[in-house]
């Protein structure tokens, strides 16, 4: 199981507005600290910790944050309009577009993805893929 994902950010304060209209739409909570930010899923009664958490901090080697090449984080949503209602939003925070909104031939047929990067070029998917929804082939 995966505990957490770390991503490297040169400018805190783009990084927040990025994720913050992302990430709270998913259920996660964000708590701010000197050492970046820290978003995560909410605590239930008696269950374990909802993983994984995701941060936003400056390297801690102090050099320059940067992305890595074939390296992507997904995040889940729940529905397709929410895909492209939080890819929307991302660019609207500044993101930019990998890739908007839709079915890829290369994926299962109800798997509807938006790719974006982040203001430090990190690669973030937002996809849906669920069963009650019309499919591409459908």
């Amino acid at each position: 199981m995966i505990a957490y994902v770390t991503v490297g950010a040169d400018d805190i304060t783009r990084a927040r507005q990025f994720y913050s209209a992302v990430l709270p739409a998913l259920g996660y909570a964000l708590e701010e600290g000197p050492e970046g930010l820290s978003y995560a899923l909410p605590l239930q009664p008696g269950q374990p910790a909802a993983l994984p958490d995701f941060y936003v901090k400056t390297p801690f080697d102090g050099g320059p944050a940067s992305a890595g090449n074939g390296a992507m984080i997904a995040f889940e949503a729940r529905t397709q309009q929410q895909v492209r209602d939080l890819h929307s939003a991302a660019l609207a925070a500044g993101g930019s577009d990998a890739g908007q909104p839709g079915f890829r031939a290369s994926y299962g047929a109800r798997f509807y993805v938006g790719y974006l990067r982040d203001p430090q070029g990190n690669k973030i998917a937002i996809f849906s893929n669920d069963p009650t929804e019309p499919g591409r082939d459908g």
